[in-house]
C-alpha cells in the first residue's frame, strides 16, 4: 500500500523545479489575517519543500518562529538547505499540531486533501493563540478554461488509476465552520485566477513531480510519456505553454482576546 511517505519521497528535485509558487495577493491575505504581535510562531504543515515560505517569510519577516513538518525525507532535506532558519521535522501534521502550543499561523499548502483533515483541524483549534489563524492554499489547474488542460486531464483519468479531476472537491469552508465557528471562529474564501507560461519541454518534468503521474507511470510506463509528449506537440505554441489556475485560500481565525459575545 502506497504511503504518503512513498508519495513524495523521490520526487523532491522535479517537485521542487516545476511545482507553481502560490499567487501573491493570496500570500498577502494569509499574512493580513495573522495576528500583529512582536513574535509570531508560524508552522507550515505538510510544507514540501517551503514552497508557500518563499511568498511568507518575506511578507511576515525574518522575526517570526517558523517550524515545518513533511512525511517526505527528501523534501525537509531540501527544504532545509533552502530555509536553514526554519526548524524543519520529518513526520505527520496532526500529532506534531497536537503537541504545538501557542501560533499564530497555521498554513497548509497544496497537502490538506491528504491529511486526517478533521483531527487536523481539532489539534490546530486547540493550538492556536486568541486571533490566530490557519490558512489552507491550492492551486487547481483551470481546465475549465483550457483545451490542453482538460485533455491532459482525460488523460491522467485513462491512464492513472483511480485519478479523478475532481479529487480535491472537498468543502474545506464547511469544514472548517464545523470546528471553528461554534466558538466564533471567523472563516473567510479569497481566489485569483491566473496562468503560469512553461516551456513545452518542461511540461513532463512538471506532470513527472504529480503523484497522480507516478502512479500512471507505475502502470503503463512509456505509453503514459509518449501519450504526453503528443499532447504537448499538439497544443504548445512557440514552444511554451500555457497554464490557468484557480487558486483557492480558505482561512478560519479565532476570536482575538476581549472580541465581543454574540448574543
Amino acid at each position: 500500500m502506497e504511503t504518503g511517505k512513498q508519495k513524495f519521497d523521490t520526487l523532491s528535485e522535479d517537485y521542487e523545479r516545476y511545482r507553481p509558487r502560490y499567487p501573491a495577493e493570496l500570500v498577502r491575505e494569509i499574512a493580513r489575517r495573522t495576528p500583529q504581535r512582536a513574535e509570531r510562531h508560524v508552522i507550515d504543515a505538510g510544507a514540501g519543500t517551503g514552497i508557500v515560505l518563499e511568498g511568507l517569510i518575506p511578507v511576515l519577516g525574518p522575526a517570526c518562529r517558523y517550524e515545518a513538518v513533511d512525511l517526505s525525507t527528501d523534501m525537509v532535506a531540501m527544504g532545509k538547505e533552502k530555509f536553514p532558519q526554519v526548524r524543519w521535522a520529518v513526520g505527520e501534521a496532526e500529532p506534531f499540531l497536537e503537541q504545538a502550543t501557542d501560533i499564530d499561523l497555521i498554513v497548509a499548502a497544496q497537502s490538506f486533501q491528504w491529511m486526517d483533515r478533521p483531527r487536523f483541524l481539532r489539534a490546530a483549534q486547540r493550538c492556536l493563540r486568541p486571533g490566530g489563524a490557519v490558512a489552507i492554499i491550492q492551486n487547481n489547474r483551470n481546465f475549465a478554461v483550457s483545451a490542453f488542460l482538460d485533455a491532459y486531464e482525460s488523460l491522467l483519468e485513462e491512464l492513472s488509476p483511480g485519478y479523478s479531476r475532481h479529487y480535491r472537491s472537498f468543502d474545506f469552508a464547511c469544514e472548517l465552520r464545523e470546528v471553528f465557528s461554534p466558538s466564533d471562529g471567523e472563516v473567510e474564501v479569497t481566489t485569483a485566477d491566473w496562468a503560469m507560461s512553461m516551456a513545452a519541454k518542461d511540461f513532463i518534468g512538471f506532470a513527472k513531480s504529480s503523484t497522480q503521474v507516478q502512479r500512471g507511470l507505475a502502470t503503463h510506463g512509456e505509453v503514459l510519456l509518449d501519450r504526453l509528449a503528443a499532447l504537448v506537440a499538439a497544443h504548445e505554441k512557440d514552444g511554451e505553454l500555457a497554464i490557468p489556475y484557480h487558486s483557492e485560500l480558505f482561512t478560519a481565525q479565532t476570536p482575538a482576546v476581549g472580541a465581543p459575545d454574540h448574543e
